[in-house]
């Protein structure tokens, strides 16, 4: 995997510890390190394919050593279509997508999006004259909204509050939920900094999502950000900001969390002008570590990117991992994180797993789901930045572009996982609330879980030699939970399961 650049650093991904869009590699000249969060866009890896507003080839995907996947083939990979022929696509819900800073042309991506993909048109996107019954997209901005602006030319910044990131994130985060749930609401909720010092970042994050609880804005949240659990400076700092997650319950919300990108590595805090450094053993991040939030995970998704309706594994091109699985239709992502928790105890609903499973001892086992991850197996997304997107905001290794990523990371499972969620809301009639406990009943009950999951079984998410990882096995593991979702199947599962039985 190529190294990223973030801002005006190289960082190696797998040199010392890969996390996404990594700001955590070394000990800083000044010796020590501050021990507080950075909340980061969990997406791991991002490459421009074409700059034009007509996706690109599979064949330009290939020439570079990915295979870029398109709405339809992951609808074809995960056996949706049965669903949205039942009529079941999030009609009337709601998801919360939270994000730092927002993205200033988010309304024009997603309308280009839509119309080169052929997905449902939403009201609020760039062109588009509403029209009852249309899915609607709106923004939240409670503490202000910056522009998506580079940094000045006189920044010694460390690249924590990186603009560009997020936006690419918000394309990200938009554009997969709706390809999964076409027909559901997506309320954009962001925040003005990404960096904790204090009352910011986090807290700022955890205050937002409680607004949308509390006010019933959303059904289902999606978070693709995350911190080591022992990068915070006490247990106690990170209990405080779980409020939101016991309100969201309380309120029949959802909340998904993307389990992180460093495998099983992660890292401490990045302080301005100095470096973080290396969390010397496995660990876990949170919000994903929460038991009131499941984990999603990931995956290579080794199917053929061109079928756009059914799962068939291709084992033929690129990326190397999918090769060297022949016939397998998924391999456990190697940066997928998971692990146990140090701060959560091992929840009720964790005590059955599936035949076969990793065991889990005292502690939360993390993550709980996962789907479609490794940049090598991406999605295409399109992002417009600002007019000085040439000079100054940088996405991956690159001066950031027009046009169209391959991207990857937890991210990009996470928002997915919110539309399956959202289309379950559908069939319920309302929000599920958390869907831990239900979907562990599924894993308990061997024909269901035969019925409703693809298990993942092979991969490791080992990813710096010193840090030890956990291998992908039968039933749930430390990279994939329980596996990834067999749609068709699970959605109806899912409410039934909710509702006891």
């Amino acid at each position: 995997m190529d190294a990223i650049r973030f801002k005006r650093y190289w960082i190696p991904i797998v040199a010392v510890v890969a996390v996404a869009l990594v700001l955590v590699a070394t000990v800083g000249r000044g010796g020590g390190v501050r021990t507080v969060p950075l909340p980061q866009p969990m997406f791991n890896d991002a490459q421009l394919i074409s700059s034009s507003t007509t996706p690109p080839t599979e064949a330009q995907c290939e020439s570079v050593g990915r295979r870029c996947f398109t709405p339809q083939s992951v609808q074809g990979a995960y056996n949706l279509a049965p669903l949205y022929r039942a009529g079941l696509n999030g009609a009337g819900q709601t998801i919360a997508i939270i994000d730092s800073y927002g993205s200033d042309t988010i309304a024009h991506d997603l309308h280009i999006y839509n119309q080169a993909f052929g997905l449902q048109p939403m009201c609020g996107e760039e062109g588009v004259t509403c029209a009852a019954g249309m899915p609607t997209f709106s923004r939240l901005a409670l503490q202000g909204s910056p522009a998506t602006i580079a940094p000045p030319s006189t920044s010694r910044g460390t690249g924590q509050e990186n603009k560009a990131a997020w936006a690419l994130e918000v394309s990200l985060d938009v554009e997969t939920a709706h390809a999964i749930a076409p027909m559901a609401n997506i309320l954009l909720v962001t925040t003005p900094t990404a960096e904790t010092l204090g009352v910011q970042g986090f807290p700022q994050m955890m205050a937002a999502e409680d607004y949308v609880v509390q006010h019933h804005l959303a059904n289902v949240i999606s978070q693709s950000l995350a911190s080591a659990e022992d990068a915070f400076s006490s247990t106690q700092s990170l209990l405080k900001l779980r409020y939101a997650f016991v309100h969201a319950a309380q309120n029949g919300v959802t909340v998904l969390g993307a389990s992180g990108d460093g495998g099983s590595a992660n890292g401490t805090k990045t302080p301005v002008g100095q470096g973080g450094s290396l969390i010397p053993y496995p660990t876990v991040e949170w919000p994903a570590s929460d038991p009131l939030v499941t984990g999603v995970g990931g995956t290579y998704l080794c199917t053929d990117p061109t079928n756009t309706s059914t799962r068939v594994a291709d084992s033929s091109v690129a990326p190397a991992k999918c090769i060297a699985n022949p016939g397998a239709a998924e391999v456990g992502w190697t940066f997928s994180g998971g692990g146990f928790s140090h701060v959560f105890t091992k929840p009720a609903y964790q005590g059955t797993l599936p035949a076969g499973s990793t065991a889990i001892g005292t502690m939360r086992g993390v993550p709980d789901v996962a789907f479609q991850a490794s940049a090598g197996t991406g999605a295409l997304v399109y992002i417009t930045l600002p007019p000085d997107g040439s000079s100054g905001l940088l996405c991956g290794g690159a001066p950031c572009s027009t046009g169209w990523y391959d991207i990857g990371g937890t991210s990009l499972s996470t928002p997915q996982w919110a539309g399956l969620v959202a289309i379950a809301d559908q069939l319920n009639g309302g929000g599920l609330g958390p869907i831990n406990t239900a979907l562990y009943k599924i894993g308990a009950d061997p024909a269901r879980y035969a019925n409703d999951f693809f298990d993942v079984t092979l991969g490791n998410n080992q990813t710096v030699s010193t840090v030890a990882g956990y291998p992908a096995t039968t039933g749930w593991d430390p990279v994939t939970g329980l596996g990834t979702p067999n749609a068709a199947n699970l959605v109806p599962d899912l409410v039934s399961a909710a509702h006891g039985h």
